[in-house]
């Protein structure tokens, strides 16, 4: 119970983002039930894990609709509530937090949902296909020291992909993330550390006019330039602002200026990488850029990217090796809490076709389009919600871990107090403890009094003492 106590005194700090009371104590309600709910069925699994009367299907399906629920707000006020959360804990190089960002595609076959297209499936096994029907993501999360590890702290998540509302719109993916970071409010300083793909001009130049800096891996034919040597001869013509081109795989195949090292990326022990650092002219940029070829025992050959000329080559690779925790936290938010398991289709929407592209709206009415982004909003607000879940649990698991473990009533095959618990576990003791802290909550408590009359007393007999609670 004591567990629910923290974590009910922690979501009062998202009442700014919500219009009204009312609207914020359905927010409560819907983290919770997301929080303790064993299945992913959607909104339908929320009434089953709140133990709520039917009639409350379509009280939740308008919440995620409402505007009262602002979204840009939520994102602000959810970064503000981690920053002061973790604190103490947040993993700084100098003075500067650390951002990872990544891309996410969440299968939906829905033929009447806004935003899905087919989408590629980057995957080097076969277990999964080419191409699949869903959602294209981009999501941003904070690195956070957690009991023997890290942890990547989701922040944000938004929908960049299969909608094109005016034919002369011209921002792409890498534009809309640079956006996001810049909508998250984040004070501090930071080092953005991203894949290849987020290796571009469009992200490197507003991150480094802002203090801001990036982290990422370039692919194999990256190529840099030697700086000009300065000639005090006059010729004809503009000066030259490149020198000689030099292909990075290249250097690989010679040994000079390699640097044999312990690797400093976690986890890894007893492992020796070679490594060579250079400061080379980077095209997008036209500025000094900082370059590390890592020749790796067991990972192979990468070229890393980093645009500040002050940062240590080996600090550079264990910045680089902590991305791989966003993709820990999608697992977790997909198959753990359910953030992207929600299924609202239109009903006015044209149904679309298996291998359509974008959905192009710029000839559609202004009715048809502002039901496209109520709808697109309702996805986002069901993502950013479960983003906030996640959170919270991770929250719990760093700094209250004895008593998860404590109230946790299950069996693993395995407890390693030696770590911080899991999501699954620290909902495991949510789970076990909720109807007690409900019963708990004195009469006068606005969410006692709100959810009461809500609860099905046949699904929950015990808390249909609530409703006698407040009678009385």
């Amino acid at each position: 119970m004591d567990l629910w106590i923290i974590w009910y005194q922690t979501v009062a700090a998202l009442r700014p983002a919500c219009a009204r009371t009312r609207t914020f104590l359905w927010l409560v309600v819907v983290l919770a039930a997301m929080t303790v709910r064993s299945d992913l069925a959607g909104v339908t699994s929320l009434v089953r894990s709140h133990w709520l009367r039917p009639q409350c299907y379509h009280r939740l399906l308008y919440f995620f609709h409402s505007p009262a629920l602002d979204l840009s707000k939520l994102i602000r006020t959810w970064t503000n509530v981690v920053a002061r959360l973790f604190a103490r804990r947040l993993i700084r190089v100098g003075d500067r937090v650390v951002l990872l960002a990544d891309g996410l595609k969440a299968p939906k076959e829905g033929k009447k949902m806004p935003a899905v297209k087919s989408l590629h499936q980057e995957s080097a096994g076969n277990t999964k296909p080419t191409f699949i029907m869903g959602h294209s993501c981009q999501a941003v999360a904070l690195l956070v020291q957690a009991v023997g590890g890290c942890l990547a702290v989701p922040l944000a998540c938004r929908i960049h992909e299969g909608l094109v509302f005016s034919n002369r719109w011209r921002r792409t993916l890498l534009d809309k993330l640079v956006a996001l970071l810049f909508d998250l409010g984040l004070e501090s300083s930071f080092y953005l550390i991203a894949d290849a793909y987020y290796a571009s001009r469009k992200v490197a130049l507003p991150l480094l006019e802002l203090g801001h800096h990036l982290v990422s891996r370039l692919r194999s034919t990256a190529t840099a330039y030697e700086p000009v040597t300065p000639s005090t001869a006059r010729r004809r013509g503009r000066p030259k602002c490149y020198g000689r081109k030099i292909k990075l795989r290249d250097l690989f195949l010679r040994d000079e200026g390699f640097v044999a090292a312990p690797s400093p990326v976690y986890g890894e022990q007893a492992i020796t990488l070679r490594y060579r650092c250079l400061d080379l002219l980077w095209r997008p940029l036209g500025r000094l850029v900082r370059f590390v070829l890592v020749d790796h025992p067991t990972r192979g050959q990468l070229i890393l990217l980093c645009t500040d000329l002050t940062l240590e080559a080996l600090e550079i690779i264990r910045l680089y090796g902590w991305r791989f925790k966003i993709e820990v936290s999608f697992k977790q938010a997909i198959h753990t809490v359910g953030t992207y398991a929600y299924h609202f289709w239109m009903k006015a929407m044209t149904p679309i076709r298996r291998s359509d592209g974008s959905q192009y709206l710029h000839r559609q009415s202004d009715r048809y389009r502002a039901q496209v982004r109520r709808k697109l909003a309702a996805y986002e607000r069901h993502i950013q919600i479960g983003l906030i879940v996640q959170g919270l649990l991770q929250y719990l698991a760093v700094f209250h871990h004895r008593a998860v473990w404590r109230l946790f009533g299950s069996w693993l095959r395995t407890e390693n107090h030696a770590l911080a618990p899991s999501e699954l576990v620290v909902a495991h003791a949510l789970r076990n403890s909720l109807p007690d802290f409900l019963l708990s909550l004195p009469k006068t408590d606005a969410l006692k009094k709100f959810i009461g009359p809500k609860l099905a007393p046949n699904r929950c007999p015990n808390l249909c003492l609530i409703q006698l609670d407040q009678a009385a």
